[in-house]
């Protein structure tokens, strides 16, 4: 039995209903039962049966009607927000028809979803590229101007005051340092300018130089291009990959790879740290996810108590963000 799939589901429960009473009343039209005037206790049984019956029958067709329904229901209930997966249209009848209208609802969010994650993050970029910026020409240029006058007041001061001047210069010179390193967390300009391994081999080995763990890299040859919102995606997720290891793990080793993986390219930074016991969605994991989203990509992140951490980024080739 296959419901009409544009009838509503007020018409399905009648339909379903009618044809149960019009069972009902073939069967009582050419049984050769009867009910006389004045029942006698068989014939109140043989109704109390039937009717029995009937309500049974049309309780289990409404209940197979609304099955698809009620598995609808359950699939929306575990739905992610963050990646909503397409349910199933099965069934037949309004059900079919409520499953095809959420898809449709669900693509449509998830298309303006993204559309909005994409300026936010186009724009949270054009921020750090101006504040890179900034850093770099004006609080950049006043520490170098700062450092060559105390190397001439150094060069004609008295000699008592030489290594108190000295120690300051140094100071100004690690605050220099420190504001150079900042403005390329901001704004990675390797990645514009010699692209995405270079990138992630310059971010390798910054965090090699202030982090206790050794750093190995693998970066497989002749990896197909990427977008640049893609490429940023992956610089991005693989600084704060780094920056988690070298906060929270206690690691001794890390190692960041970039392999293709048929149509997909796959970052992957794994470190041998604390690991932990349970996934919080916490700020950076999110930030990590809205990224992966925005150039369509899979993000995952394995761990295990006292057996390291995982992230791994499988960005699909050839996908305009």
């Amino acid at each position: 039995m296959r419901l009409p799939s544009h009838l509503p589901l007020f018409w399905t429960v009648c339909l379903i209903n009618g044809v149960v009473f019009v069972v009902g009343a073939l069967v009582l039209v050419f049984s050769p039962a009867s009910v006389s005037a004045d029942p006698v206790p068989s014939e109140l049984v043989v109704i109390g049966l039937g009717l029995v019956v009937m309500i049974l029958t049309n309780a289990l067709l409404i209940r197979w009607a609304l099955a698809p329904l009620q598995r609808l229901i359950t699939r929306l209930e575990g739905i992610d927000n963050l990646a909503p997966t397409r349910l199933p249209e099965e069934g037949s009848g309004p059900v079919r028809g409520i499953a095809e209208s959420v898809n449709g609802l669900m693509l449509r969010l998830a298309e303006e979803r993204r559309a909005g994650d994409a300026r936010a993050l186009s724009a949270q970029e054009a921020e750090r590229h101006r504040i890179a910026q900034e850093l770099h020409d004006e609080v950049g240029q006043s520490l170098t101007v700062v450092l060559l006058g105390l190397k001439q007041v150094e060069s004609q001061a008295p000699a008592s005051l030489v290594p108190e001047l000295a120690a300051v210069r140094e100071s100004a010179r690690a605050g220099l340092d420190d504001v150079r390193r900042v403005a390329r967390r901001l704004r990675p300009g390797v990645l514009e300018d010699l692209g995405l391994a270079s990138a992630l081999a310059a971010l390798a080995t910054d965090f090699a130089d202030h982090s206790a763990a050794s750093v190995r890299r693998s970066f497989a040859p002749g990896l197909p291009p990427l977008s640049a919102e893609a490429e940023v995606v992956v610089y991005r997720v693989a600084q704060e990959a780094l920056t988690n290891a070298a906060r929270h793990a206690d690691a001794q080793e890390v190692e960041l790879s970039l392999q293709k993986l048929g149509d997909s390219v796959v970052l992957e930074v794994r470190d041998d740290g604390r690991g932990f016991d349970g996934l919080a969605e916490g700020s950076g994991l999110m930030g990590m996810r809205e990224r992966a989203a925005l150039v369509r990509a899979e993000l995952s992140v394995i761990s295990r108590p006292r057996h390291g951490t995982t992230v791994r980024l499988k960005v699909p080739v050839g996908v305009e963000s």
